[in-house]
């Protein structure tokens, strides 16, 4: 499980660099090619990962590198504007490690954000898809090892909080938000999937897929954060007309999505808090 010394340490150094009497209300994980929606948030305060003692820094495309303080709607929130992977050869402790810190921080809330493919056929890409569930094919979890505090066999049946699945549909709603919701499938990558595999993931219940978020949804749940979930679908995974996709490709079409990401949120947040 997590290094909790190491953990603490780097929350303790991060919170020393927040402005006096900050505390964050809701953490943000902003994936691939979201990094943009920080421009939202009002009186930011950037802080690299690479100042904060053992912390991971992302050397995936897109990803900037670090920790965000400041509102967005007059709410207090502690952005990640980026995240390590999996695939980066990172532990699971490590994929978890900014959203222990954010716990630590104060924040009761964690809205998880990624980029990922469609697999479901009537998704369509360029769109914003509300996780509603998951499915953890990354063979991996922040859980395993020795029991270092928080309850040894957290409950998962509702890891995405359900009063914050319906106040986002009725936001979007609201907001004339086109807003999908579905099963995200995590795999750890780095490779997409084949054609077979895409079946595969489909038909085990799986409507968008991607490298992320499954890791740290079970530390948040574990760390009795509530959980929101989002999907920037960039690409259509269709198994009998698969056209190759280059990560370019799916960092442009998430930048789109990423101004529907930030409408919604803008709306959003103030909603969400108002639920504490």
């Amino acid at each position: 499980m997590q290094n909790a010394e190491k953990v603490q340490n780097c929350a303790r150094v991060l919170q020393s660099k927040l402005p006096g009497g900050f505390k964050p209300e809701v953490g943000l994980i902003l994936g691939t090619g979201l990094g943009g929606v920080v421009e939202a948030v009002d009186d930011r305060l950037y802080i690299p990962y690479d100042e904060l003692p053992d912390f991971p820094v992302s050397g995936a495309p897109s990803h900037q590198g670090c920790f965000v303080a400041g509102r967005m709607s007059g709410v207090p929130v502690l952005v990640q504007q980026g995240r390590c992977h999996l695939y980066e050869g990172r532990s699971p402790a490590e994929v978890a490690a900014g959203v222990r810190v954010t716990a630590l921080c104060g924040a009761g809330s964690l809205i998880a954000a990624n980029a990922a493919g469609a697999l479901n056929p009537l998704f369509e890409s360029g769109t914003l898809m509300l996780i509603d569930d998951h499915i953890n094919c990354t063979g991996a979890s922040p859980l395993t090892g020795p029991d270092d505090g928080g309850p040894r066999f957290p409950d998962m049946s509702r890891a995405y909080d359900p009063e914050y699945i319906r106040l986002a549909e009725d936001t979007a709603l609201r907001s004339a938000l086109r807003l999908e919701k579905g099963v995200y499938v995590g795999v750890a990558g780095p490779q997409l999937e084949t054609r077979a595999e895409t079946r595969c993931y489909r038909m085990m219940g799986g409507d968008a897929i991607g490298m992320s978020t499954v890791i740290e949804v079970i530390a948040a749940v574990h760390a009795g954060l509530r959980v929101l979930g989002f999907s920037c679908l960039t690409n259509r995974n269709l198994p009998d007309c698969m056209v190759p996709v280059a990560v370019e490709d799916i960092i442009a079409v998430a930048e789109t999505v990423g101004a529907d990401l930030t409408t919604l949120l803008r709306a959003l947040l103030p909603r969400l808090v108002a639920l504490r």
